[in-house]
């Protein structure tokens, strides 16, 4: 398999190298966020570090999930749980706390790939509600055929709403989807945002809550 690297820790990446391609993989590394974004499209298998010096490596799973599927673990030193389901809700298929042992890492990853992957993302998919679309896709939503601009969260809450419709969402677990915090849960940043969202969109019932649960989208009148 082709192997995306992402360790910016010189000896570890070459130990994991040397590791790998003793299995039969071909590993490409990559030090950098920026280049493991760039890279991750031509990968079969990714092995992400959280720790990197340009962005948090949870964003870089994020990214990478918004368009591929591709198999990936997360290799890092946070042990603490908060971080490990964080790594998983964000579409980590493992996790892994460094120092770890190459035999439980290569049985992770055959374990993964038995596993298979998630389906793509859809790219054509369009979510209405009366006469709100959303085109996840694109990113874009129109009332009555007219578009309506977001900023960028306001779609981020919408669509994670809008890719489950019957499906209600605890204000943690879009926090930790969106905002990638779960514990700011006792700010106003997602009222406001779903205020945002209903009056741009003019329509009131497009984002239901559901007090002391969570959000749901609203349903067709």
């Amino acid at each position: 398999m082709r192997v995306l690297l992402v360790e910016d820790d010189d000896r570890l990446a070459a130990a994991l190298t040397t590791a790998l391609t003793r299995h039969g993989h071909q590993v490409v590394r990559a030090a950098r966020a920026v280049d493991a974004l760039r890279l991750a499209g031509g990968a079969d298998f990714v092995l992400l570090d959280l720790g990197l010096p340009d962005m948090d490596g949870l964003e870089v799973l994020r990214r990478v999930r918004r368009s591929s599927a591709v198999p990936l673990i997360v290799v890092t030193a946070r042990v603490e749980e908060r971080e490990v389901l964080r790594g998983l809700r964000s579409g980590a298929d493992d996790y892994l706390v460094k120092p770890f042992r190459t035999a439980e890492l290569m049985a992770r990853m055959e374990a993964v790939v038995r596993r298979g992957t998630r389906p793509q993302p859809a790219r054509d998919q369009v979510v209405c509600v009366g006469d709100v679309r959303i085109d996840l896709a694109c990113r874009r939503v129109y009332v009555a055929d007219e578009p309506v601009t977001l900023t960028r969260r306001e779609f981020d809450v919408l669509a994670l709403l809008a890719r489950q419709p019957g499906v209600v969402r605890s204000r943690e677990e879009i926090l930790d989807e969106v905002w990638g915090d779960p514990l700011l849960s006792a700010s106003r940043s997602l009222d406001v945002h779903v205020a945002g969202l209903r009056a741009k969109t003019g329509r009131p019932g497009l984002v239901v809550t559901l007090r002391g649960t969570g959000y749901r989208l609203g349903s067709p009148p």
